[in-house]
């Protein structure tokens, strides 16, 4: 049987980041059935080396070739020519990708088209509509972004499939080994904390994310500090897993050094660490926290919850969808307290919504404050919660399911179907 070759445009996946992240499990899922293939364009990061990677143990059938930004019109053109793929998927924010969209036609009347859409938007983006009819289906991360496809582009087919962490790998540890794993990683904490403020009951918040403008890391550190100031510098740490200077970002020892929590209040781990170490870090802290702007989804949040760890978060975006089933709520959901319009001639408006400081404040007290037996309970919720509505398995299978439909729906070179091709006319 010959396999179905896919080309991927997204970020590297084998990169850290959430789409990254989700990009390979969607595409170890197809892997496995023996019927899939890969070319990927690893994008969003920076290369020391282009050389073309097989990714291991999958050889051949999975291949990364490292792009600067998200490629170009001739690099689609070549691999298109010289591999014939059987399908395009593509995952992340439709911008990035301006070129393709002015050689869509170009692209699709030989190879279908299929967007996961990890990115929203408030009011409606309906310039994005270009985009979606662009495609042959959109797969929507968020119910968010799934009633935004509906309200801007209704004739274009789509579904709603959030994302899913695997739980083999963030669980709330149990066995001895992996306790004391958590143990130490909670001591190294509490031993870089300044004698003075030293307290075995201090809390751990953990900032899993991006050093970048709208995941508000900057804000974070201000905000925790004046916190801090009124609860006390020995009630809690900050645990920040993320570059320390970014040039779309803060430079964050420059902020804790003239905030003055440099005694171990605020501390920045900067380490590219396995997904299992991340998830010690899950566990050794009491809370996560995740202020971001317009967050599509949110992956450290489920990844948090999935291991036991209760969450802070602004109620923007697929957020919502994770700090609360609508009945039970499984950490603190902070409603915005303004939305700010922005733009550009690129985008002609995006928004910003914002949580106020106050609110922020308010609901630290309340999980440094939070009784044992309240803790436990949003926890258990919160693991059961990931476990019924991103369950990992279900997601694969659901990804399988949609690829082959999508495959056998609308073809693709000599076989392409669904797709009406244009025609130059000659006109006496």
């Amino acid at each position: 049987m010959t396999k179905k070759k896919i080309l991927v445009l997204s970020d590297h996946p084998l990169s850290p980041s959430g789409v990254g992240t989700q990009t390979k499990y969607m595409i170890e899922a197809l892997l496995k059935t023996g019927r899939y293939s890969f070319i990927c364009l690893g994008g969003a990061m920076k290369h020391h080396d282009y050389t073309p990677q097989s990714v291991e143990p999958y050889g051949e059938d999975w291949k990364i070739f490292p792009v600067d930004g998200y490629g170009s019109q001739e690099q689609i053109r070549s691999v298109l020519s010289n591999e014939r793929p059987d399908a395009l998927w593509f995952m992340t924010d439709p911008r990035f990708y301006g070129w393709l969209w002015e050689i869509d036609n170009e692209v699709r009347a030989n190879v279908p088209m299929i967007y996961y859409h990890v990115w929203d938007n408030f009011p409606a983006p309906h310039f994005n509509g270009r985009f979606y009819r662009s495609t042959d289906e959109v797969v929507c991360i968020s119910k968010v972004t799934h009633e935004i496809v509906k309200a801007v582009a209704p004739d274009v087919e789509s579904k709603y499939l959030p994302h899913a962490v695997n739980n083999n790998i963030f669980k709330k540890f149990k066995d001895s080994q992996m306790l004391d794993a958590v143990n130490n990683m909670r001591e190294n904490v509490f031993k870089q904390t300044s004698d003075h403020l030293s307290n075995k009951d201090k809390k751990i918040f953990f900032w899993n994310n991006r050093n970048a403008r709208r995941k508000q890391s900057g804000t974070l550190v201000w905000w925790f500090k004046e916190w801090l100031d009124k609860v006390g510098h020995d009630k809690a740490t900050l645990l920040m897993h993320t570059d320390a200077r970014d040039p779309h970002g803060q430079d964050l020892p420059h902020i804790i050094e003239h905030l003055g929590v440099n005694e171990g209040q605020i501390m920045i781990s900067t380490n590219k660490v396995s997904p299992e170490e991340l998830a010690v870090m899950y566990n050794a802290a009491d809370f996560t926290i995740n202020i971001s702007d317009a967050e599509g989804f949110g992956l450290a949040t489920l990844e948090s919850l999935s291991c036991g760890t209760p969450i802070i978060v602004n109620m923007t975006g697929g957020l919502q969808e994770q700090v609360t089933d609508g009945k039970n709520w499984f950490g603190y959901g902070i409603q915005p307290c303004s939305k700010v319009v922005i733009g550009s001639l690129a985008v002609p408006y995006i928004y910003e919504d914002r949580i106020s400081q106050e609110d922020f404040e308010k609901y630290m007290t309340k999980a440094l404050n939070m009784s044992d037996k309240m803790y436990k309970k949003i926890a258990a919720q919160g693991r059961e919660h990931v476990r019924n509505n991103y369950n990992f398995e279900n997601y694969e299978k659901e990804w399988v399911r949609i690829m082959d439909e999508f495959i056998e729906r609308n073809g693709s070179w000599d076989e392409r179907h669904g797709y009406e091709r244009w025609h130059l006319l000659e006109v006496a």
